[in-house]
């Protein structure tokens, strides 16, 4: 699946379908599905509480951005991702997003320190609505590595209940921020960056 391609619309249990609904079971086409960001919210823009979600999204990116964090890629999930609003009758309340970025040589550690906003759960949350995770890349492949990922995807392809459900995922890099930003602009969301 090519990034960019559309989002499945929700199945009969109001997620995304795990696997596309028109491909075989051990298809390719499945979660996490490869989208970029101006599909994201075309598709999510639906209401004054996703549009906001949606301008932390972009806001936590250019963060991200601004430090030099501009390789790898998002995968975002949670309520945001649902049909929330039928399932649990609310709107969602944040996104979950694990970024899983190269450092391209850049201090881990003096990342951390001096920016929290982006690395602190509880901060990311408050700063940006992001139920935010950050996943180092580079580096050789080790067995810790592979764990994270697995528990990754295993947490985010169930809802609470073990319905098993897709997910999203957007390239890191900046160059789709602001057509991004326009189009949410014009569905009437936050304009400020």
């Amino acid at each position: 699946m090519t990034a960019g391609a559309a989002i499945p619309a929700w199945n009969a249990a109001g997620v995304l379908p795990p696997v596309h609904p028109s491909a075989s079971g051990n298809s390719s086409d499945r979660s996490p599905y490869l989208i970029d960001l101006f599909s994201l919210v075309d598709r999510f823009s639906t209401s004054p509480e996703r549009r906001a979600i949606l301008d932390g999204l972009l806001r936590y990116r250019a963060a991200l951005h601004q430090v030099g964090i501009v390789s790898g890629f998002q995968w975002l999930d949670g309520s945001f991702t649902e049909n929330v609003e039928i399932l649990d009758n609310r709107p969602p309340r944040d996104m979950d997003i694990v970024t899983f970025a190269d450092l391209n040589g850049i201090n881990q550690q003096l990342l951390i320190e001096n920016h929290k906003e982006l690395f602190d759960t509880g901060c990311a949350k408050e700063k940006f609505t992001m139920d935010s995770y950050f996943v180092q890349l580079g580096g050789s492949l080790s067995s810790e590595s592979i764990r994270r990922v697995a528990y990754w995807y295993s947490m985010w392809s169930h809802r609470r209940n073990g319905l098993w459900k897709g997910f999203l995922q957007v390239d890191l890099g900046p160059s789709q921020d602001a057509k991004a930003r326009e189009l949410l602009s014009f569905h009437g969301g936050p304009t400020h960056e």
